[in-house]
């Protein structure tokens, strides 16, 4: 037991430098387990404007592409809240893992995107993301606890959530780079 924790943390060493010596978008994530939840705090920037960053974030369907991400719809859309079902997939070591969720967001035009769980598979699922103009870039953040409901070790999760978190900001944002929203937004 003892060997295969210090294979494992010897993987997220090298993996830690390889994510660090390749990140175009400066990608950062800080994962920290505390009372069965993890306290989520990751961002990215990309070398667009802060609308057109919020008009990626709000086109829900464009999340259809990012890895671990397998079906997705949109249920409703009211005002300012949209609700999406989600199944996400990933393996952890010899665990296959299906997450389905159903999120609400709280939509703050150009800004803030609020979301919380409203039912799935996580015990708790809430948080925010944000678009904050940097420059000639916009760095988008998020913020979010996450408690999961699953027999495999926190360490183990953190470590694989932690990469492939990574893997998914990192789509997103080369994703956002290259986003052409469909009509023209009056950001104010």
């Amino acid at each position: 037991m003892k060997w295969i924790l210090i294979s494992i943390l010897g993987l997220m060493s090298v993996q830690a430098f390889a994510q660090d010596s390749d990140n175009p978008f400066n990608v950062q994530i800080n994962i920290k387990p505390a009372n069965g939840r993890f306290h989520i705090n990751a961002n990215y920037t990309v070398p667009i404007t802060p609308c057109n960053a919020y008009a990626f974030l709000t086109d829900y369907e464009a999340s259809k592409n990012i890895p671990g991400v397998v079906d997705l719809k949109i249920l409703s859309r009211s005002a300012n809240k949209v609700r999406v079902s989600r199944v996400l997939e990933e393996d952890i070591l010899f665990f296959h893992v299906e997450l389905k969720t159903v999120v609400e967001y709280t939509e703050v035009p150009y800004r803030l995107l609020n979301f919380e769980q409203v039912s799935g598979d996580a015990k708790f699922y809430k948080g925010t993301w944000r678009v904050m103009p940097e420059k000639d870039k916009t760095m988008v953040k998020y913020d979010a606890v996450v408690e999961l409901d699953s027999i495999v070790p926190m360490v183990v999760i953190e470590y694989f959530m932690k990469n492939n978190l990574y893997e998914r900001l990192e789509s997103m944002a080369q994703k956002a780079a290259q986003y052409k929203p469909l009509t023209v937004l009056a950001c104010k």
